[in-house]
């Protein structure tokens, strides 16, 4: 595995539709791998093959459900869930929509408010090609929205109601995809 670097704004990839994935062979494995690490080293909680200069439809996302909310201080982390999305689609969407503070490691130093569906049914294939069928709602459900928007040319200040560049204190608390 090897850390892959991260482009940043204005890099064309950014804004352009990835293309398909159609090879499940070696060379896809390793980027898949990669993108791991590399999300991982950033960190963020998601990342979209776009954000590594490759114009595939590839996102990988790993986070802990409930992972902001407040637990017992004694009790264990909750482990953190890896996803895959291989050519995904966002199959159904909920009518509510919230609201929420996001940042991405493609723009680095602002944040904003992105208003996104509560919860969001997603069809895609693993990294073996097999179909997957995914209900998410929350933060995941933010996040598979932000990845799934990289794929398209998309990014989140195209739908940020406010943009700004954050305190070192608000930094700390965003998850970055």
């Amino acid at each position: 595995m090897a850390l892959r670097d991260i482009v940043f704004l204005p890099e064309p990839v950014l804004r352009r539709k990835a293309k398909p994935v159609t090879k499940f062979d070696k060379d896809l494995q390793t980027l898949i791998d990669d993108m791991i690490e590399t999300m991982r080293e950033a960190p963020g909680v998601g990342l979209a093959a776009p954000q590594v200069n490759i114009s595939q439809q590839l996102a990988v996302v790993e986070y802990a459900e409930d992972e902001d909310e407040e637990e017992n201080e004694d009790a264990p982390p909750k482990p953190k869930k890896l996803y895959v999305l291989i050519n995904p689609e966002i199959v159904k969407a909920s009518d509510e929509k919230v609201m929420g503070v996001e940042g991405c490691l493609s723009i680095p130093g602002l944040l904003g408010e992105v208003e996104r569906h509560e919860a969001i049914q997603v069809k895609a294939l693993n990294r073996h090609g097999n179909p997957v069928k995914l209900k998410v709602d929350g933060w995941m459900a933010r996040i598979f929205q932000h990845e799934i928007d990289h794929l398209n040319g998309v990014l989140f200040t195209d739908h940020a109601t406010r943009v700004w560049k954050p305190s070192e204190e608000e930094n700390d608390e965003v998850d970055l995809d």
